[in-house]
């Protein structure tokens, strides 16, 4: 068995250090274009960054159980060289980019994922910000396990990556020199993918290389100022709801879906999606709908007062939007 440092667990207080430098960068020189920091918000990534070494530790059984088993029934086997661990960070950081694609497109895998995009921060404590229900991870990697890499050496290419992203979550450092921001993931292309606007939704997807979503046609450049976030923002500091509330979400949709295409399609299908109208309820729709150039419904007889009219519309558009599933981002 390789002898592999957790590069997480070895960073840890070089994660501490740089965010207090970092809360102190804003205290010393405020950006008032930048998100920057709240004392909640971070306290509340934080904690879930806490709570997760505890949730991971506890995953480990099963999935490092599985990896042992396929590991000791394929023959092949990939030595732990110093150029043979740069090839498997390579292979690592390739499955990364499609568990992390399929965590953006899966309900129930976004479900986990959703946590880390929960503040409407950008921050160095945003890296910490991370989910409690990583289970859902580790098929991603069983083709690697399947070809030979040792389930320790998984786990420390697994930790370097971890360890590699926690950098690119800041706003203090802009554009980097266009060969490094071609290939690498940097903080302008992770603000992209952070970002809640219709353009970054689902782009930017790479740990460590950027050029995974260059070949696969998911790589949007930073052009306007990203709006961090998710696109139904949550209102709670809770640890526990900020790990959950996707699963309680796709609980209730389960419950009032009209038959069982509708409950898979709420849990396999992106976490924007919403069920097509049957052919019979989409022709009564159409044929209640009012003529063209006619009035949806009779006018009043005095017109409303200065004002209202345009609060009634404002009104009516939050509880559309209010209705509608976080989609992933």
């Amino acid at each position: 068995m390789p002898n592999l440092p957790d590069a997480v667990l070895w960073s840890i207080p070089a994660f501490v250090l740089l965010t207090v430098v970092e809360m102190v960068s804003y205290r010393l020189h405020p950006d008032e274009d930048a998100a920057g920091y709240a004392a909640r918000d971070a306290v509340t990534s934080i904690g879930m960054g806490l709570g997760s070494l505890v949730f991971d530790a506890l995953w480990k059984i099963p999935i490092v159980a599985i990896y042992t088993a396929v590991y000791e029934l394929t023959p092949l086997r990939v030595p732990v060289l110093w150029w043979t661990v740069l090839l498997m960070l390579l292979a690592q950081d390739f499955c990364y980019y499609w568990s992390h694609r399929g965590h953006h497109v899966v309900r129930i895998l976004w479900a986990c994922h959703v946590v880390h995009h929960s503040s409407r921060k950008f921050n160095l404590s945003t890296a910490l910000r991370q989910p409690w229900t990583s289970l859902t991870v580790w098929p991603f990697y069983l083709p690697l396990i399947a070809c030979g890499v040792h389930p320790a050496a998984l786990a420390f290419c697994s930790s370097v990556n971890l360890v590699y992203q926690f950098w690119i979550h800041t706003e203090r450092i802009d554009k980097l020199p266009a060969a490094f921001e071609f290939v690498f993931n940097t903080p302008s292309h992770h603000r992209v993918h952070h970002a809640s606007q219709g353009g970054y939704l689902d782009r930017n997807f790479g740990g460590i290389l950027i050029l995974w979503d260059r070949i696969f046609g998911s790589f949007v450049p930073e052009v306007e100022r990203p709006e961090f976030g998710l696109t139904k923002n949550i209102s709670t500091y809770n640890p526990l709801k900020v790990a959950t509330h996707e699963y309680v979400a796709i609980a209730r949709d389960l419950k009032q879906a009209a038959d069982w295409r509708e409950r898979a399609g709420r849990f396999l299908r992106g976490p924007g999606w919403q069920p097509t109208l049957a052919p019979a309820v989409a022709a009564q729709a159409s044929a209640s709908a009012p003529a063209p150039g006619t009035a949806a419904t009779p006018l009043p007889a005095s017109a409303p007062a200065p004002g209202t009219a345009a609060a009634s519309v404002s009104t009516a558009g939050e509880v559309s939007r209010a209705g509608v599933p976080d989609e992933a981002h």
